[in-house]
Order: structure tokens, then sequence, then C-alpha cells
């Protein structure tokens, strides 16, 4: 089957979907950008992409070429022109191409491009076992609730955690938790699920969002506060949050057990909750 590719209203095969050396987005990474997953074919929680790309969007004063009404079609029209079982799509918008200048182009258009492939599930290995991660700086902008492709930091940690042995990496700003480089981060210490509030400092995942209610409306006790590097280490339990791991068990953080080392009971139900709201 196909991989698909969009730019400014046009489909055509992925491998043609092509823009010019100055859009600003290769320039300056001036653009922003969203990932959405299907479940039974269908786009999962689309509204709630589309309403972070237009805030990303608004965040650094990036005018919006396409209207959510627009995208929604054109997602649709994506996935079953790509005909997988089950997708995942790109969206980036960048401020366009102009001749390369730090100022905003007066009359530059906005480039709008999507694209549909078959969605890779985590191995379910990984998730019954559990996942290791390392501990980084953050060195990340001031502005981490904007989703832009300037992901040079995430690369890096990313890397790194590869180099390492583990899948991922947290990132630690002056001694506290914020988040993952694909994911957001949650601990449990004493059946009290914790985690950084939504801000500045971390990306509010659409998945962290529905992980929160479905605790709630459990009857767990939740807690968004900023948490301690010294309390992550502690732990009785991790886990990440987001739309490609879902709810993933860290079992060890540097190189030593979380907990008892195995993936935690509030882990698993949480993780079951969340494989029921998807009907």
């Amino acid at each position: 089957m196909p991989d698909i590719g969009f730019l400014n209203g046009r489909f055509m095969p992925l491998e043609e979907t092509l823009v010019p050396v100055e859009d600003r987005g290769f320039q300056f990474g001036d653009g922003v950008y969203e990932v959405i997953r299907t479940y039974h074919g269908r786009p999962f929680q689309l509204d709630a992409h589309l309403a972070r790309l237009e805030r990303s969007a608004k965040g650094i004063e990036l005018p919006v070429p396409v209207q959510t009404r627009e995208w929604q079609g054109y997602v649709v029209e994506g996935i079953r022109r790509g005909g997988y079982a089950e997708s995942k799509v790109y969206i980036q918008l960048t401020r366009g191409v102009a001749p390369r200048d730090h100022l905003f182009p007066a009359a530059a258009r906005p480039t709008a491009v999507m694209t549909i492939r078959e969605m890779q599930p985590l191995n379910p290995a990984l998730r019954s076992a559990g996942v290791a991660a390392v501990t980084v700086e953050d060195l990340r902008w001031g502005r981490c609730d904007i989703k832009s492709v300037n992901l040079l930091p995430n690369v890096m940690a990313r890397q790194r955690a590869k180099e390492s042995g583990a899948f991922e990496a947290i990132f630690v700003r002056g001694g506290e938790v914020t988040e993952g480089t694909v994911s957001n981060v949650m601990l449990v210490r004493g059946g009290v699920l914790m985690t950084e509030p939504a801000g500045a400092r971390i990306l509010s995942g659409v998945t962290r969002a529905i992980v929160l209610a479905l605790a709630r409306k459990e009857g767990v006790s939740v807690q968004e506060r900023a948490v301690g590097l010294d309390e992550l280490r502690g732990a009785d339990e991790v886990l990440l949050t987001g739309t490609t791991v879902e709810i993933l068990p860290v079992v060890r953080l540097d190189g030593a057990p979380v907990g008892t080392g195995k993936p935690g009971a509030l882990t698993a139900r949480l993780s079951a909750w969340f494989q029921d709201s998807l009907g």
C-alpha cells in the first residue's frame, strides 16, 4: 500500500511531496506539527490534536492556512487513500517559502504538509516487561507547550538514551522532572499519581489528558505539580504516556530498578482503563 503525501491542498505519492530549500521550516525550524494515530481505522482524538496544532501556530504567530473542518476532511481522505489497517498521520505547518531572513516575511504563504504511513505499534514485549530510561538535562527553549519542529535537543537526548541501552530520555530542569523526548512522564508514590502540570515547561499530551481523566474517574489520587528528581528515583512506579507509546511502564532509571523492577499495579490498571476507553 502507498505512503501518502499532501502539500498545500493536494494529495500525491509521499516521494513526490517536496518543498523548496528556502522553506522556513527547513531554514529556521519555523513551524509546528502534530502526530495522530488511528484505532480501528479512525483518527484518535482528531479534534484535540487539531486544536493543539492551532494553539501552537498561534503561539508562534503563524497564520493557519487550513481550518479545522478542512483538516478533518483531509485527514480522513488521506487515511482512506493509504488503505492501511492502522495509520500514523503527521501534519506540519511552516511560515512558508521566502529568501532567508530572520524577520517574518511580509508575503510568504504558509506551507501545509501531511504524510500518512502505516502505524507500527509498539512491541507488546516492551509493554509487558517495561523499558529503561535515562535522565538528561533539559536544554530546550522556554515554550515547550508549543509543538515546534525544533527538536534537536530531543534528538540528541533520545540518541543518548539509545546509546545507553534505554528506550527513553527524561528531561530534568533545575532538579525537577519535566517530560520525555517523545512522551509525558508520570510517577506513582504511595498510590498517588504525580506529573508535571500543564504549562510552558512541557507539551501537555492528548494521551496525558486522557490518562489523568481516567485516573480521577476511577478514584486515583492525582497531583499535578513539580516533581523532583529524587522523587522520580524513589518512585514505586514510573510510566510514559504518548500517542505512539500509549502507556508504557519504566522499570529501570539511570541503571537502577524502579520500585520492584517490574511494571507496577497502577500502571497496569491505567493501561487497561485506557484500552477499554478505545471501544
